[in-house]
């Protein structure tokens, strides 16, 4: 069974929060601390727009390997009947009260917490985190990733971004300039040589955030940092990494998960159902469910930092009128 974590980090430096990731299956369960690797070499990262090779550099072993895990995961997962990508229907029924009750879960809690430059798994409770200024989103590729799969990621990104924008209520547009929120498309190889790149486009970035990018685990297959300034529970910026010895399906799914994540549904549920926020895998892409939550978390009715206590109630009122009491979906 493949199973996702979501983590928010307060990084004390530059009063930045909240990191979420999507790891897979239980025989290679996340580690409750993120893994330190042999560090190598930290290089420039060239910008992707000015690349147009069709061909990429030779893979590692260590990429090339990864390659082949990830498409056995993906026929793995397939073959259970898993990543589904339906949105639900009349075996995931859900009331309004189940809505509610996740909505608190996912956007009001956090899964795991910092512990200096590490991760530490405690559930705690948090505060309303969400987007208080429109999103300027840029998609990047490293090295490794050849011209027909950056032209068919960046579509899938571009289409999904506004989609997300449509069902939130967010303006969210697609730049190469000033941008807030950035996809980063890195293979094993390409993700070595990203460090100064990470610190150029998060000024002030913390050990436990810069950590959890450079140094992902196999069994996290792609991870989302939300970063706010001052304290403050609006973010500011946002920086997602997704593998690129992913095949299609899990790429698609990477991108659905921590590109809604990254708007503030930054939890997991296992009663989260018909739900992509949830550890079983069962849907790979974004739910009818998932996006009454986003509709939910970026009513005006919410205050952008509310605890649980204040969410709560809103969250139970929301829920009965986008479905109606005891109405299933």
């Amino acid at each position: 069974m493949v199973k996702r974590a979501a983590v928010r980090i307060g990084v004390v430096a530059a009063g930045l929060a909240a990191l979420s990731a999507c790891a897979p299956p239980a025989d290679t369960a996340v580690t409750l601390v993120i893994p330190q690797q042999v560090a190598r070499p930290i290089v420039r990262a060239p910008q992707p727009a000015t690349q147009s090779e069709t061909t990429a550099p030779a893979p590692s072993a260590e990429s090339a390997a990864l390659k082949v895990y990830y498409q056995r995961l993906q026929n793995d997962l397939i073959d259970q009947g898993l990543l589904r990508s339906d949105g639900g229907g009349t075996d995931t029924p859900f009331t309004d009260t189940m809505l509610a009750r996740n909505f608190v879960r996912i956007a009001l809690f956090d899964e795991y917490v910092a512990d200096g430059d590490f991760l530490r798994a405690q559930a705690t409770e948090s505060r309303l985190r969400r987007w208080d200024q429109p999103i300027r989103m840029s998609v990047e590729f490293g090295p490794s990733v050849t011209a027909d799969r950056r032209s068919k990621d960046r579509a899938s990104v571009a289409a999904y971004a506004s989609r997300l924008s449509r069902v939130s209520g967010v303006p969210i547009s697609m730049t190469d300039d000033n941008a807030n929120y950035h996809v980063l498309f890195l293979s094993e190889d390409d993700r070595a040589g990203y460090e100064t790149r990470l610190r150029e486009l998060v000024p002030g970035i913390g050990g436990s955030s810069l950590r959890a990018i450079m140094n992902l685990p196999r069994d996290q297959l792609c991870i989302v940092v939300a970063f706010s300034e001052g304290g403050s529970a609006s973010y500011a910026k946002a920086v997602a990494v997704i593998r690129a010895e992913h095949p299609p399906l899990l790429t698609t799914s990477c991108i659905h998960e921590e590109l809604s994540q990254g708007l503030g549904l930054a939890n997991d549920s296992p009663q989260a159902r018909p739900s992509i926020f949830n550890d079983d895998e069962e849907f790979g892409l974004l739910t009818r469910h998932d996006e009454l939550l986003l509709k939910m978390l970026y009513d005006k009715r919410f205050k952008t930092g509310m605890s649980v206590e204040e969410a709560a109630p809103i969250a139970r009122v929301i829920a009965k009128e986008l479905l109606g009491t005891d109405k299933a979906s």
